[in-house]
């Protein structure tokens, strides 16, 4: 049997940017991706804190050293610039594993995103 546990978190970040016309996705910051082991098109929970909004869709790096977040594309329509977010990823695994198992959590400065 296997199940699902988290496998990264980002804990409180600000949206920096919302685009309705852009395709898709959740614009990251390539260091805190690096740093929560996410990867180009993962799939990522988003947790609204401001609105309760929860929301899925996928990852593309930004800029490194930018502190960018932003939603694109139907989901800009959940956010406001400014919102915190919590972002999460999943991952399935025998129970064993899970057991040990250490997810990637980072904590990044809250007023620029930024790794402390």
């Amino acid at each position: 049997m296997q199940i699902q546990v988290v496998k990264s978190k980002i804990h409180r970040v600000k949206v920096t940017g919302a685009d309705l016309n852009y395709i898709g996705s959740i614009t990251i910051d390539e260091d805190l991706m690096d740093a929560a082991n996410i990867i180009r098109g993962e799939k990522v929970q988003i947790v609204n804190n401001n609105n309760g909004e929860r929301l899925e869709t996928y990852a593309i790096p930004g800029p490194r050293n930018s502190g960018e977040i932003t939603l694109n594309g139907a989901a800009a329509r959940k956010v406001a610039v400014g919102d915190v977010l919590i972002l999460i990823t999943y991952a399935w695994m025998p129970i064993a594993d899970a057991k040990t198992f250490n997810p990637s959590l980072v904590f990044p400065d809250e007023n620029t995103n930024l790794l402390k």
